[in-house]
């Protein structure tokens, strides 16, 4: 992989840097596995729900650099769990947001990884070692890609936006909402939404301004801690995550021009 493991910007806070370097040796596993899958050893975690050994082995990765630097701190994984000590900073990774993509070998997944001060999320970092794109973001100091800043859409006009949307029904929720009439609805309003099944690439691909709009009901906090702060330094709005269970999120992020209009369309959602 051509992404550099050690080399840091120094004018970037140290949280992000850290972040960067560890997300990026998780990067390397992952290209090196993309390799190797017919070999990959899958087990499911639920209806549509699929955990791999890659995805324990990047999680080990990445939480293994960040406690070389900052041991103190707590740490919340999509698979290992939550370790908590006595710190005010907790680092939060999906090792693979998008793994039923990346056992098919469709090349649309990431490393998401984001570190939350008293639980505000601060800095983010997103990489698709498919592109070797790196999404980065600082609170207060903007979003970048590949060191270059981003921003969302200027698109004031729903009709013509492109949204994306990867919610599911499963056996196992406990509740409803109806996402074959929401697209109905949206289609009828001749809206265009995309499903490609990796949240994170959304949220990210919203912050770039290469989708108008993101919206998911009952995601995880590590799907979209990263983005959701990406979108927000691009000078995009999302709703309010704290008032949602960690594992419970109804999320909605969009460029400033169209949120209202969105938001008005998804009511129902």
């Amino acid at each position: 992989m051509n992404i550099s493991i050690t080399i840091c910007e120094m004018n970037q806070p140290a949280l992000l840097n850290i972040g960067l370097i560890a997300a990026r040796k998780g990067a390397v596993e992952l290209e090196f596995a993309v390799k190797k899958l017919h070999k990959l050893k899958v087990e499911k975690k639920g209806s549509t729900d699929y955990v791999t050994e890659v995805d324990r082995r990047v999680e080990q990765i990445i939480f293994e650099e960040i406690k070389s630097y900052y041991p103190e701190h707590n740490f919340l994984g999509e698979e290992s769990g939550e370790e908590i000590n006595n710190s005010n900073v907790t680092w939060i990774l999906d090792p693979i947001d998008g793994t039923t993509n990346f056992i098919n070998g469709f090349p649309h997944y990431c490393i998401s990884l984001c570190a939350t001060i008293d639980g505000i999320p601060t800095h983010g970092v997103i990489i698709d070692p498919s592109t070797k794109e790196e999404f980065a973001a600082s609170k207060g100091k903007g979003a970048q890609l590949n060191g270059q800043k981003i921003r969302v859409s200027k698109q004031p006009y729903l009709n013509d936006a492109l949204l994306s949307c990867s919610s599911r029904q499963t056996p196992e929720q406990s509740y409803s909402y109806n996402l074959l009439g929401t697209f109905q609805e949206l289609y009828k309003h001749e809206i265009t939404v995309r499903r490609t099944g990796c949240s994170a690439l959304d949220l990210a691909y919203v912050a770039s301004g290469r989708l108008d709009g993101f919206f998911h009901n009952n995601i995880n906090l590590w799907d979209v801690a990263a983005g959701s702060l990406m979108v927000q330094e691009a000078g995009g709005v999302v709703n309010d995550l704290n008032k949602f269970n960690n594992n419970a999120i109804n999320i909605r992020a969009s460029s400033d021009g169209i949120n209202d209009k969105m938001l008005k369309e998804l009511k129902n959602f």
